[in-house]
């Protein structure tokens, strides 16, 4: 076998995803999963019902490759309605399976070997690794705990004339920042002054709490040529297996993606693009029951981490819990991570996962999610009450 194997220099860069990992540990010690950030409860009826409705009309064929129209339309609908900007559904939409598959697609289609890009540190893990398999490189910007606000001079000196693109998650993942508009006006100032492209994950942007604002970078003033959001149903809708995300960008960023898109899969699910279509028509009522949805967990779990003696990071959007794991004299994420999955019977994710390999500051931090039904977490509660013991 030639020296290194056959594995390429880039896939040697990165592990495989550790939270998926971490979903197998649960199952091989039947322990309660919180750390995969998947629904255990039904979809909306209506979504389900759309899906069966397209497979049984027989829409099981090729759609267009970025996606139907009726999709694209209602994506277009949305945005009007949410945040009164008009986008051209013919020029300015891709549909991706998922946003995983987004990300790439929009870092293949606009990043080249040897650029930097921007990432804020902790991350979700396929930041990282995208960018490596771009052959770019990732510089990072820390979101300091318990906020999770970077250091103005720090993002500053980040950006130089190797600087391609940002990746900006908000609401993010894991730590459940919202950035604020000031914060979006430093990074928007600084992508005008270094021509740099803003990615803009924003798949979290329905699940706010306690009257916190999402507020898209695409709309702040001179952005939206140079902003690429990546989205997707999965969280908004509850239906993370579907794989249905998109892509929105100016029409010229878009046709890069589209030719990427075209060639990484061709084309996202037919029958459940209709269905996703038919779940765009829904009201206002539908997301504010969503966030009080989420808002009622996040607070009983909290108050459970809290009462075995868990310090938490509130989060004032999506649906996950950084918790610091020193009060119970750990230092070793990754040990006490495995620790829960087999001797307290909860499965959560060890805090370096979301950070560089090099880097020592998710030692003390761990990961739960919240997006369960109650009975599940009441499970996961009492069973943490075995830390009080030990």
């Amino acid at each position: 076998m030639r020296e290194g194997g056959y594995a390429s220099a880039k896939a040697r860069q990165f592990t495989e995803s550790v939270i998926r990992e971490m979903s197998r540990i649960a199952a091989a010690h039947n322990a309660i999963n919180l750390a995969q950030g998947f629904p255990d409860f039904p979809a909306p009826e209506a979504i389900k019902q759309a899906a069966v409705k397209a497979v049984m009309e027989d829409h099981n064929q090729y759609a267009v490759t970025w996606g139907t129209k009726g999709l694209r339309d209602a994506i277009a609908a949305k945005v009007e309605r949410d945040y009164g900007v008009t986008i051209d559904p013919e020029r300015q939409l891709t549909v991706c399976c998922g946003a995983t598959e987004g990300m790439i697609a929009t870092l293949l289609a606009t990043v080249n070997p040897g650029d930097e890009v921007i990432i804020f540190e902790p991350f979700y893990e396929n930041y990282g690794a995208d960018v490596i398999l771009c052959g770019a490189v990732p510089k990072y910007v820390s979101l300091t705990p318990p906020e999770f606000n970077f250091n103005r001079e720090e993002l500053i000196a980040a950006f130089s004339d190797k600087t391609k693109a940002i990746i900006i998650n908000t609401p993010n993942n894991p730590t459940g920042k919202v950035f604020n508009r000031e914060e979006l006006e430093l990074i928007a100032e600084l992508c005008i002054k270094h021509d740099v492209l803003a990615i803009n994950d924003e798949i979290y942007e329905h699940i706010l709490y306690d009257n916190t604002k999402h507020i898209p970078l695409w709309t702040l003033p001179g952005m939206a040529e140079r902003t690429i959001a990546v989205n997707s149903i999965s969280k908004t809708f509850s239906v993370t297996g579907w794989r249905i995300g998109y892509v929105q960008a100016s029409a010229e960023i878009t046709a890069s993606v589209r030719k990427v898109h075209d060639f990484l899969t061709v084309g996202a699910a037919a029958p459940l693009q209709v269905a996703a279509a038919a779940a765009f028509t829904f009201g206002a009522e539908y997301y504010e029951e969503l966030s009080g949805f989420y808002r009622e967990r996040r607070d009983y779990l909290l108050a459970a981490l809290e009462k075995v003696g868990f310090t938490c990071v509130r989060p004032q959007g999506a649906y996950y819990i950084m918790a610091d794991i020193t009060p119970f004299g750990w230092d070793d994420d990754v040990a006490f991570a495995k620790y829960m999955a087999s001797e307290i019977g909860v499965a959560v994710v060890p805090g370096s996962s979301f950070f560089r390999a090099e880097s020592t500051a998710g030692k003390k931090l761990i990961r739960f999610c919240f997006c369960k039904k109650f009975e599940t977490l009441s499970a996961a509660a009492e069973r943490l009450q075995k830390l009080i013991s030990r």
